[in-house]
C-alpha cells in the first residue's frame, strides 16, 4: 500500500535527482543520495550497473552547456512488506548544445536537443530513505540532434 509519505518521499527523490543533473551537483558521493550501490540503468545509449556507472550519467549531462529535466505525473506503487516500490513518470528533457557543437554542425544547426520520454524505476527503502535500484529511460520522441558519441564514450553493458 502506498502512503502519502511514500509518494512524497519518492517524488521528492526524483525531483532532487533531476535538479542535481541540471545544477551539475556532482560532488563526491553524489549518486548515493539517489541510488543503491547495485543500481542498474538502461538508457538509449546503453546499460550500466553499479553506483560507479552513474559517472556515465554525469558525463552525458556534461556533453551539454545546460540542461533542463522536468518530471510529471509520478505514479508510485509501494510493496510495504518487502520495502520496495516502483515509480514511473513522464519526462521532458531539454539539452542546450555547447557553442562548439553548434559551430561544428553549421549555422543552421539546432542548438537544442529535446527528448520526451518516460522513466520506469524500481526503488528500495534504505536506512537513508528511498533509493533507486533500477532506472530505465524510454524515448518517445526527439527534436534536434544528440551529441556525437564515440565508441569509447558509450557506457559498458551491465552484466
Amino acid at each position: 500500500m502506498t502512503t502519502q509519505t511514500d509518494q512524497t518521499e519518492i517524488s521528492t527523490l526524483i525531483s532532487r535527482f533531476f535538479r542535481a543533473l541540471d545544477e551539475r551537483k556532482f560532488e563526491d558521493g553524489w549518486a548515493r543520495s539517489y541510488f543503491t550501490d547495485d543500481v542498474r540503468t538502461v538508457t538509449p545509449i546503453g546499460a550500466s550497473g553499479g553506483i560507479e556507472a552513474m559517472n556515465d550519467t554525469k558525463e552525458a549531462v556534461e556533453r551539454y552547456a545546460r540542461t533542463q529535466h522536468i518530471a510529471s505525473d509520478v505514479l508510485v506503487d509501494v510493496e510495504d512488506a518487502s520495502g520496495t516500490a516502483t515509480a514511473s513518470w513522464n519526462a521532458l528533457m531539454t539539452h542546450v548544445h555547447h557553442d562548439a557543437t553548434v559551430q561544428q554542425r553549421g549555422k543552421e544547426a539546432d542548438p537544442l536537443f529535446t527528448v520526451g520520454g518516460r522513466y520506469e524505476t524500481e526503488l528500495r527503502r534504505t536506512h537513508e530513505g528511498w533509493r533507486i535500484s533500477l532506472l530505465s529511460a524510454q524515448v518517445i520522441w526527439t527534436t534536434g540532434q544528440p551529441p556525437v558519441f564515440s565508441a569509447e564514450s558509450r557506457p559498458t553493458p551491465a552484466s
